[in-house]
């Protein structure tokens, strides 16, 4: 009798333990999964983002020396960008923008940004209203002065992190 009692009394114990166990451990593994599951999404959005710079000039003229062809009173760089992923790039104002001088390059203010100080940057779609897959961006820095001959660096980064660089001369 006395060992089926004990028996019981460890049987009900091992029960508790258990339950205890569950409750305790079974709430870290929805939050882990669910963390897993986020980091997924983020992950195949990523993937499936994609942008590729595929063309960038100055306003030069034949000859090579600044011009302000487009008479808008500023010294411009043209930059354009292809969505080569499968998903549409929203808050295009978001983007970040490098450029500069190889090795000296520095982070290029958006229009509103800006406030109005050079350089800044402004933004239109070629074939299209949104930047959906296969559309291109067009990006035009506006800089108040000419910029010196040599080798530049390009960089767009969109608002989910995908990135592209360019390195290219004038």
């Amino acid at each position: 009798m006395e060992k089926s009692i004990i028996t019981a009394l460890m049987i009900v114990a091992a029960i508790i333990c258990t339950v205890i166990m569950f409750k305790a451990i079974y709430p870290a593994i929805v939050r882990s999964s669910g963390a897993v599951v986020s980091a997924e999404r983020r992950v195949s959005r990523r993937m499936q983002s994609e942008i590729e710079i595929i063309h960038a000039a100055g306003e030069l003229d034949a000859d090579g020396t600044w011009q302000d062809v487009n008479g808008d009173g500023y010294f411009n760089v043209f930059v354009w960008v292809k969505n080569v992923g499968d998903l549409r790039i929203s808050a295009v104002a978001s983007c970040d923008l490098f450029f500069g001088p190889e090795g000296n390059f520095v982070r290029i203010p958006f229009e509103e940004e800006a406030k109005g100080s050079c350089p800044y940057w402004t933004w239109e779609i070629e074939n299209g209203t949104d930047w959906d897959p296969t559309r291109t961006l067009k990006i035009t820095i506006h800089f108040d002065s000419t910029l010196s001959s040599g080798r530049y660096f390009l960089r767009v980064t969109t608002p989910a992190g995908v990135a592209d660089d360019l390195y290219f001369g004038m």
